[in-house]
């Protein structure tokens, strides 16, 4: 079924996920820290960017700006819609390089006539799929030889401590055991460990090259007013304990960097 066929049930979230997430301290941290992670990765702009699932532009718009070109792939109409009002905001130049396209993750090699990018983006969409196979086989598809994949996923070692800090000491017990768990939008979500994701990698001609931990100590902030000064302290904060153990393996989320076989 074509995208413009189907239910679109993010749309009902858009709000509360564009302006609410991405707009809150912990928002800022994850956009924060996995641009910087990026940035270290990434070729030398204007390489080709997919941005698979990457609703509004926050992660890719911003690429756009420092000289990528950038496609975004998105299932939900309402989020293109978003992605398309921040791009009127921009220069003509930025608008320019950023492409739209209405499709479903495993649907996007063929929405995109088999076009092959430098880099492929995938952040925050595996947790929402049962089986995060298919999606890895289409980024595999997507990317370049040599190109870069990058993955971001929620981290099952990390299920139990939200529940733990909230003081819900059932739900924490049980998260122990669990993969899956809703999350602050009301939606199930599914978490994965980097060792399987890797495994998947591999299995689909991409190499593990790196990976992250995103989000630990501004995980539960969400409404809460950051001073701007303070903002950049927890910026510098996350971004050091995202590199260093045990600190990433505690971290809410996982970035997942590997490169496609030549």
């Amino acid at each position: 079924m074509n995208p413009q066929e189907q239910p679109d049930d993010w749309a009902p979230l858009v709000g509360r996920f564009v302006d609410e997430h991405y707009g809150s301290i912990r928002g800022r941290v994850r956009s924060h820290v996995i641009g910087q992670h990026l940035r270290e990765h990434l070729p030398a702009a204007p390489a080709s960017i997919v941005d698979v699932g990457g609703g509004a532009g926050n992660q890719s718009i911003p690429l756009a700006a420092a000289g990528y070109q950038v496609t975004i792939v998105d299932p939900s109409r309402a989020m293109l819609e978003r992605a398309r009002v921040r791009l009127a905001a921009e220069p003509v130049d930025i608008r320019g390089r950023v492409r739209l396209v209405g499709a479903n993750a495993d649907d996007a090699p063929g929405a995109l006539d088999g076009e092959r990018f430098s880099a492929v983006l995938c952040h925050g969409v595996i947790m929402y799929l049962d089986d995060p196979q298919p999606l890895i086989r289409s980024l595999a598809a997507l990317a370049a030889p040599a190109a870069l994949v990058s993955l971001v996923a929620k981290s099952t070692r990390a299920l139990a401590a939200k529940h733990a800090l909230g003081g819900d000491w059932d739900a924490a017990l049980k998260a122990f055991d669990s993969d899956h768990q809703i999350n602050n939008l009301g939606l199930d979500t599914r978490a994965d460990t980097v060792e399987h994701l890797s495994d998947l990698f591999r299995h689909h001609g991409i190499e593990p090259t790196a990976w992250y931990g995103v989000r630990l100590f501004t995980d539960g902030w969400t409404a809460t007013p950051v001073a701007e000064a303070a903002e950049q302290g927890a910026f510098a904060v996350e971004l050091e304990a995202s590199r260093r153990d045990p600190y990433r393996q505690m971290s809410r989320l996982f970035h997942l960097l590997g490169r496609r076989d030549t």
